[in-house]
């Protein structure tokens, strides 16, 4: 069927959190496409992880709304708190820490979002309670 390979890639994220790098090969040849075609797609999009997340997923938005108001610090902040660099998780596995473009909220930029809940107008102050309480959480 054409067309299946984004519903096919949420489905198995939304299974087992992340798409296995093991099994791009078998999604390819269930599509009939290529191993290429299939990596591309879970590369290109911010959503797919190849990784396990962390037991919390921190967003900031780093489109051109946000970073005019702010975000490449929020970033900045968050890499330091967590001792992690984004696209990566934390030590302790509390938080995994991702860069993403545009949460929608352009006009209360910066914003993040904290597993399924947004957060507006962020400041580098309320960043830093919110990593801390999820640090310690864990």
């Amino acid at each position: 069927m054409q067309g299946a390979l984004l519903p096919l890639l949420h489905a198995i994220q939304y299974q087992i959190g992340f798409i296995p790098s093991d099994s791009v090969s078998e999604i390819a040849k269930a599509l009939n496409l290529s191993r290429a075609e299939v990596h591309g797609v879970i590369t290109y999009y911010h959503f797919f992880r190849t990784e396990p997340a962390g037991k919390n997923v921190v967003q900031v938005c780093r489109a051109e709304a946000c970073q005019a108001c702010g975000s490449d610090e929020l970033l900045a902040i968050a890499e330091k708190t967590l001792g992690c660099k984004s696209h990566e998780t934390s030590a302790n596995g509390a938080v995994t820490l991702e860069s993403v473009y545009c949460l929608g909220l352009c006009a209360s930029s910066p914003a993040i979002q904290v597993n399924d809940k947004l957060h507006a107008r962020m400041s580098t102050e309320k960043l830093k309670t919110i990593l801390m309480q999820l640090e310690a959480t864990s």
